[in-house]
């Protein structure tokens, strides 16, 4: 198979550092590259599927337009590969690392997470990106022959550390690492790096979309940004008397439409400037190369910080998060204190001996989707949680 246009740069599934466990090529279907038959792999998955139930900024909305975490990823993976075919990446690898980016995640989001990083405190902690390589590697066995989903090097390194090399990886990531060494102190290759900031790209903007459809978020606050006032004022003048749910949704588009230019335009500089002519040289680089020009930089943290201030960390969403946080902090000291209320799957394969059994029972929340969670409180409990849904 021949793939046109690919940059010397560029990850090449022909020359992938292969898998954990040997495949049997002749057990191989149909005529894919291995960074496709991960991304395949990914959407096959269960963890996948689950997605759709999970917290992306409300949790367990009852809207059918509210974005959820698989919804998010979707739209993480269109960017992705607009961005990664500009720079003539590897767009099935990127979209891969895109749609597996937050497999890991627990239900009801960072709520959820730091319930489970504070219950598992004595165990080693929780971090939703390590527990994404857990479930990929070990977790979710589908086949006869192997633990995990067995994807590529490539895809497993850039879900490590699409963010930047990690020193002093946790006991998660640290334990598959000695098991599968994905040298975890260099940068990852340009896909995964574009898969990170097309993350950021897509929460940004599309947080925006969905704070202002809830109600907690106008355009008058939106005005206080500088840029997006500037964006605003444009759409005024080219859409004289639209209507204002099209204007903000074409500010949305609009947002996004720039900072992928940037993106697109600085990353041709930094590569140029760089001389990198391998995706070894990408690694070697002592800097991300896929990124926001310093413009461009600023302009997105400033909306970060207002997203924060104006949403995230809104009164009713706190209060929301607290009560989501006390769900699971509930639902782990119940299976804690009485193993037989797990599923018997769960149970029968339970560890006697710490950290091994605490990390099990986190393994398990873990995986919950936030209507599993919460009708398995009620189960537990007698009780529904109240207050968990404000929109």
């Amino acid at each position: 198979m021949t793939f046109e246009g690919r940059a010397p740069y560029a990850s090449d599934p022909a020359r992938s550092r292969g898998r954990e466990f040997a495949m049997d090529q002749g057990a191989a279907r149909g005529p894919r590259s291995a960074f496709q038959r991960d991304r395949d792999r990914i959407i096959h998955s269960i963890a996948f599927r689950r997605l759709r139930h999970k917290t992306q900024v409300f949790i367990a909305p009852d809207g059918d337009h509210y974005r959820v975490r698989l919804t998010h990823s979707l739209e993480v993976a269109q960017i992705g590969r607009v961005i990664a075919r500009a720079l003539g990446l590897d767009e099935d690898l990127t979209e891969a690392l895109c749609l597996a980016h937050d497999i890991g995640h627990p239900p009801f989001g960072h709520a959820g997470e730091d319930a489970l990083e504070e219950a598992m405190a004595g165990a080693g902690g929780f971090d939703h990106n390590a527990n994404t390589l857990r479930v990929l590697m070990r977790l979710e066995s589908p086949y006869c022959g192997h633990e995990g989903l067995n994807l590529s090097w490539e895809t497993l390194e850039g879900l490590a550390k699409h963010n930047g090399p990690i020193l002093q990886p946790a006991w998660a990531l640290a334990e598959l690492d000695r098991a599968y060494p994905l040298d975890l102190t260099t940068y990852a290759s340009l896909e995964a790096q574009v898969a990170a900031i097309s993350d950021d790209i897509a929460y940004d903007n599309h947080d925006i979309d969905d704070g202002l459809r809830a109600g907690f978020l106008n355009i008058d606050d939106l005005m206080q940004l500088p840029s997006v006032a500037d964006q605003w004022r444009g759409i005024e003048r080219r859409h004289p008397g639209a209507p204002q749910d099209r204007m903000l949704r074409e500010l949305v588009r609009g947002q996004i439409g720039r900072m992928v230019n940037d993106v697109i335009a600085e990353s041709r500089a930094r590569i140029a400037q760089s001389g990198v002519a391998s995706v070894e040289d990408v690694r070697a680089a002592d800097r991300p190369l896929a990124t926001f020009s310093s413009a461009m930089g600023e302009e997105e943290r400033a909306l970060k910080q207002f997203m924060y201030d104006r949403l995230y960390l809104h009164e009713e969403q706190c209060a929301t998060a607290d009560r989501a946080r006390a769900v699971i902090a509930e639902l782990f000291a119940a299976y804690a204190q009485n193993p037989s209320k797990l599923p018997e799957s769960w149970r029968t394969s339970l560890p006697e001996a710490e950290p091994a059994r605490t990390r099990h029972i986190a393994d398990f929340i873990s995986g919950m989707t936030d209507r599993y969670a919460i009708d398995s409180y009620a189960s537990l409990f007698g009780k529904t949680p109240e207050g968990l849904r404000n929109v």
